[in-house]
């Protein structure tokens, strides 16, 4: 199912539609799944299992807010660079932890996650770094533009 053009703004349609279609899996930024939090007839979404969420932080306040409103749908929190084309790692959250916003997760299938230093040498679980990603996702480079490939 897909949304009629804007119709991604308007919280009370992506309710009826997904009622509708009785969607199990629906996807959104989480600037639009604050939004659509926000709806009359949730309780009504009864088929709705996942909650994807990518594009943006997820802070763990929308997180809470999403499983309080939607206890049968798991959210999960995906990342992934524009140079890795789709997502790269995964959080299926369940309420744990601290920090402000959701942890990006583990690596997906057929990925690898690596946390470098300025000299590009791993460094211990917990130290601040450089996240850099390995795998078949990721683009060779940019088209037509070698200076941006070369950085």
């Amino acid at each position: 199912m897909l949304a009629a053009p804007g119709g991604h703004r308007d919280a009370d349609y992506l309710v009826q539609l997904i009622d509708e279609a009785q969607a199990s899996t629906v996807h959104f930024v989480p600037s639009m799944l604050a939004l659509f939090l926000e709806a009359d007839g949730l309780e009504r979404l009864r088929s709705l299992r996942r909650i994807l969420c990518s594009g943006e932080a997820l802070p763990r306040e929308l997180a809470e807010r999403g499983r309080q409103r939607l206890p049968q749908a798991m959210i999960a929190n995906l990342y992934g660079p524009t140079e890795a084309s789709v997502d790269v790692s995964a959080l299926a959250f369940e309420g744990r932890g601290t920090g402000a916003t959701v942890p990006i997760g583990r690596p997906v299938f057929n990925t690898q996650l690596y946390v470098l230093d300025a000299g590009g040498q791993p460094l211990p679980i917990g130290v601040p770094g450089e996240l850099y990603l390995g795998g078949v996702q990721l683009a060779r480079g940019y088209l037509n533009r070698p200076d941006l490939t070369g950085e």
